[in-house]
């Protein structure tokens, strides 16, 4: 019963976190040529956010129990490497392809550098 428990957390918080990304409505003309500019960087509020998908399996603050790989601390270009990898289908996985296709490459990069800056 406690495993699947934890199967369905892990399910919610990983649908949360796709559902929680921006939605925009469709656009008017004039709208779609704003929407072509880049978009604003992401607030310390929304990367911990996306972030917060990941502190089921790898812990609170990215320190995860034994058994589970900790993202505190973790080399910023290594993480994007291997969170790419899982997206792209390069590197075997169980879940973590299925949560990395829900992010944008830069927003892995920002979740990256989240967890890079916390303390091991």
């Amino acid at each position: 019963m406690k495993v699947l428990t934890k199967f369905m957390a892990i399910g919610l918080l990983g649908a949360a976190a796709l559902t929680a990304q921006a939605q925009t409505p469709a656009a008017a003309p004039a709208a779609a040529a704003a929407a072509a500019t880049p978009a604003a960087t992401p607030t310390p509020a929304q990367i911990r956010l996306w972030a917060s998908a990941c502190m089921t399996c790898h812990g609170t603050l990215g320190r995860a129990q034994p058994g589970m790989e900790s993202l505190a601390g973790m080399n910023r270009e290594d993480m994007t490497r291997k969170m790419i990898n899982f997206k792209t289908g390069r590197a075997p996985a169980t879940i973590m392809h299925h949560i990395a296709r829900g992010y944008s490459d830069e927003q892995i990069a920002a979740i990256s550098g989240y967890f890079a800056a916390l303390p091991r």
